[in-house]
């Protein structure tokens, strides 16, 4: 559906009707019968005809009364049979379109994908098994937006494919910002994001009081697939544009990530209770007497794991490891499981979460919150007084966390010896300390960067800017999650039915590219860290001992940074390649099943074979799941970097002008990037600013040189910048260097 002009409130033209779109329309309603509505025959109209003459035979033929537009959208033929009968010959035309239609599909050369748009309205399809994207055409890409998985036919092969999609398979986004206008019988809305190439369908029961020409979030709730005619309802009536509110929310759904959950989510949650059933018990191994709690962030409200300890009668420790049963509640091929699918992983902004799963469900029945009765999957760990472990159980159950920690308690008891479970603690951290120490030994790399995080008012407005700094609270709990995913992993992959081997979810982490330890090394030189990587596979002790010599100092958190960029990116499949970060040969991801979906893939799997069953998951529809949170994962840290970045931008409006020390952290042709030390803030200098002067780039160096005067500037060089402008639209921090000489030459 084409972008309509306007024409001020109201959008109809001023013209005579043609009998030959009256005509198709009657065509459209009969063929569609009972399931007639504005959006099953606007893609059948809007192939001949454009969107504006549409509205206007619609609405003429219901103020005529040959047609009924009911309050939902929905059509009915009320009289002139000359029109149905005209309308029998578009309907022979129409189904010979739709033959050579079905000739098209069976030349069999379709490919699936996820889109990449351009600028300028093209896009790239990343496609399996493909060394290249296949480049979509303006006209070819239909009403595909960015992330969509889509169908494919490749019309040109050679160095570039070329191709034009033929199907939308899955939408990445439903929900958009936009404006709504309303006319008698049914209302359209005109979302504010370019990528969104077609107006929707709001029927007036779907309009939750928004009122003409409102500014409004809308969701899609139908969009036939390939088709230009999305059906939608308001959510929300948008009070305050500029407010902090409204782009925290645009931020999660134009990455794909909605505010809220389909009704069917909550019709199938409401019949939930926290009442646990004496027979579910019954099927559980009980470890309520067991001393039990939990160790989270001050502010979290879904505890999805907790920590047991007991010693045993033969002198040995009992550790467990618990995790929500989220399985129990989100059943497979459920409404809950489909949406959490779709979203694969909750979403952390600065001054809300996006949850994957409903708040009763994250906050509520999973959480295991203390002093209640919680259902729970665990990894039990027997230690001898070596602490080694001597033997594992996993196992479903049912726990009683006694007391919830918050990290700083729990690092006040270690630090002071004194406290609620003392001895439990303490044993955990020592025995934390040695499978670290193990870890590190075996070759894992011991990234400690610290996490920026905001200071906020009532209102979501930025106070101040704080590093959260990792102590020994912190990484006793991520030591004992690792043990559980490790151990899952090692379980997970010698699963079988017969003599058949049962796929499993792995997280996996390949080793780095060497073009990207050696652009590193070349980073590190400049600080005076000469470092050399002979191969990828050996580069974590290397890593290791430069982390460890730049703790505490300037250049710290920027070489942190970019070892980090040289390393492999993690992602979900069903082919284990094992773990290059970890240093594990199994890993998986069992341990946060209320906040990332493959935990839940991986519950699912250990139950089905430990109750015996001898169904068998198809690996390519649980290759296409873990793909799909991958995706997903990917979506979720961009929204959490464009939040961020909003906040910063918030922070420093009321600065514009001050001057800061700061790092230069990136360098582009347009220009250096640079981190402010006292605020973590980075903002950009453009060249334009740096001289009256042309620069060369170096891309392989990652350094601009000035060409009259030879100045270079390059990634962890000092400088000091003036903030010119914070510009929440635009996204932008503008800085200018405030010392021409602190730059080196």
């Amino acid at each position: 559906m084409p972008k309509r002009k306007k024409t001020g409130s109201s959008y109809i033209p001023k013209k005579k009707v043609s009998s030959g779109i009256r005509s198709h329309i009657f065509t459209a309603i009969q063929q569609e019968g009972k399931n007639a509505s504005l959006s099953t025959i606007f893609p059948k109209l809007i192939k001949q005809f454009g969107q504006e003459e549409i509205i206007l035979a619609l609405n003429s033929l219901d103020k005529q009364g040959k047609i009924q537009i009911s309050k939902s959208g929905g059509l009915r033929i009320t009289s002139d049979n000359e029109l149905v009968a005209d309308a029998q010959t578009v309907n022979s035309h129409a189904k010979k379109h739709t033959s050579e239609k079905r000739e098209f599909k069976r030349d069999g050369n379709f490919l699936y994908g996820k889109v990449d748009l351009t600028k300028g309205g093209a896009a790239f399809v990343a496609v399996d098994g493909l060394e290249k994207d296949v480049y979509i055409s303006h006209k070819h890409v239909r009403t595909a937006m960015q992330g969509d998985e889509v169908k494919i036919r490749i019309t040109v092969h050679g160095r570039r494919p070329e191709g034009e999609i033929v199907q939308i398979v899955k939408r990445s986004q439903d929900t958009f910002s936009g404006k709504i206008e309303v006319l008698d019988k049914f209302a359209f809305f005109v979302a504010d994001d370019r990528k969104m190439s077609t107006d929707v369908f709001v029927p007036l029961n779907m309009l939750n009081g928004a009122k003409h020409n409102q500014r409004v979030i809308v969701r899609v709730t139908e969009w036939n697939t390939g088709t230009k005619n999305p059906l939608g309802e308001v959510l929300e009536v948008i009070q305050n544009r500029n407010s902090s509110d409204f782009d925290m929310k645009q931020i999660l759904f134009t990455n794909g990530f909605s505010i809220d959950f389909p009704r069917a989510v909550y019709d199938e949650l409401a019949p939930y209770t926290d009442e646990i059933p004496a027979a579910e018990v019954k099927k559980r191994l009980d470890l309520r007497a067991i001393n039990t709690f939990t160790i989270d962030p001050v502010d979290a409200k879904d505890f999805d794991d907790a920590i047991s300890v007991q010693q045993m009668k033969n002198g040995h420790y009992e550790i467990g490891v618990h995790i929500a049963d989220v399985s129990h509640f989100v059943r497979e091929g459920s409404a809950l499981d489909k949406e959490a699918e779709r979203r694969a992983t909750s979403v952390y902004l600065p001054d809300r979460v996006c949850p994957m799963l409903p708040e009763k469900l994250s906050n509520q029945l999973c959480s295991l919150r203390p002093k209640e009765d919680k259902l729970t999957f665990s990894t039990i760990f027997e230690f001898d007084q070596s602490l080694n472990i001597v033997n594992y159980t996993i196992a479903k159950t049912i726990i009683h966390s006694k007391r919830r920690f918050t990290y700083e308690e729990a690092q006040e008891v270690l630090e002071t010896g004194s406290g609620d479970f003392v001895d439990e603690l303490g044993l955990l951290h020592s025995i934390s300390k040695k499978m670290r120490a193990q870890r590190m030994k075996d070759g894992a790399i011991a990234f400690e960067k610290a996490e920026v995080r905001f200071k906020l008012d009532e209102t979501g407005k930025p106070l101040g800017i704080v590093l959260k700094i990792r102590k020994d609270a912190h990484l006793l709990v991520e030591d004992f999650m690792l043990l559980a995913n490790e151990t899952v992993a090692k379980f997970g992959a010698k699963l079988k039915v017969g003599k058949h081997k049962v796929p499993f979810v792995y997280r996996v982490h390949d080793a780095p590219d060497p073009a990207k330890l050696e652009q590193f090394s070349a980073i590190a030189a400049r600080f005076g860290y000469h470092i050399k990587f002979d191969k990828p596979e050996n580069a974590a002790p290397i890593l290791n001992a430069l982390l460890k010599k730049v703790e505490g100092r300037p250049e710290q958190n920027v070489l942190e940074t970019m070892a980090i960029r040289s390393m492999s990116k993690a992602a979900y499949t069903t082919t284990n390649i094992g773990h290059y970060g970890l240093a594990m040969k199994h890993y998986t991801h069992f341990t946060s099943p209320i906040r990332r979906y493959p935990d839940v893939l991986a519950h699912r799997i250990l139950f089905e074979m430990q109750s015996g069953s001898d169904k068998i998951i198809d690996k390519d529809e649980l290759e296409t799941r873990c793909k799909n949170s991958s995706f997903m994962e990917r979506k979720a840290m961009e929204a959490e970097r464009e939040a961020t970045k909003y906040k910063q931008i918030e922070f420093l409006q009321d600065k514009i002008g001050e001057e800061f020390a700061g790092i230069i952290t990136g360098v582009i042709s347009r220009g250096i990037f640079v981190e402010m030390d006292e605020n973590k803030c980075e903002g950009m200098v453009s060249t334009e600013l740096l001289g009256n002067e042309d620069f060369t780039y170096d891309e392989k160096m990652v350094r601009l040189t000035g060409i009259r005067s030879g100045k270079r500037y390059q990634i962890g060089e000092p400088v000091k910048v003036r903030i010119l402008n914070a510009d929440i639209e635009l996204r932008r921090i503008d800085l200018e260097l405030a010392e021409d000489d602190t730059t080196k030459r």
